[in-house]
């Protein structure tokens, strides 16, 4: 999935306000990008991102099953 794909999927689900939706949506127009840059300018980029994932914290705890789904994946490796 593309940048444009991603963007379209977070307007049609009306997910403009989940924030790790909107990192995915940054790093994969980084990605797109990364070709263009500088290696210094990359590794900024990408340290800045991951600054901001790690700001999140645990937005998921207690939301794990309407983030991740409700099928437990674990349990299939097993």
């Amino acid at each position: 999935m593309d940048s444009k794909d991603l963007a379209q999927y977070i307007e049609a689900t009306d997910s403009i306000s989940q924030p790790w939706l909107l990192l995915q949506l940054r790093l994969q127009k980084l990605k797109e990008r990364k070709a263009t840059m500088s290696p210094e300018a990359y590794t900024t980029a990408i340290a800045e991102l991951c600054e901001d994932l790690m700001n999140l914290g645990q937005w998921w705890v207690g939301r794990e099953k309407e983030v991740f789904g409700t099928q437990d994946h674990f349990n299939d490796r097993i």
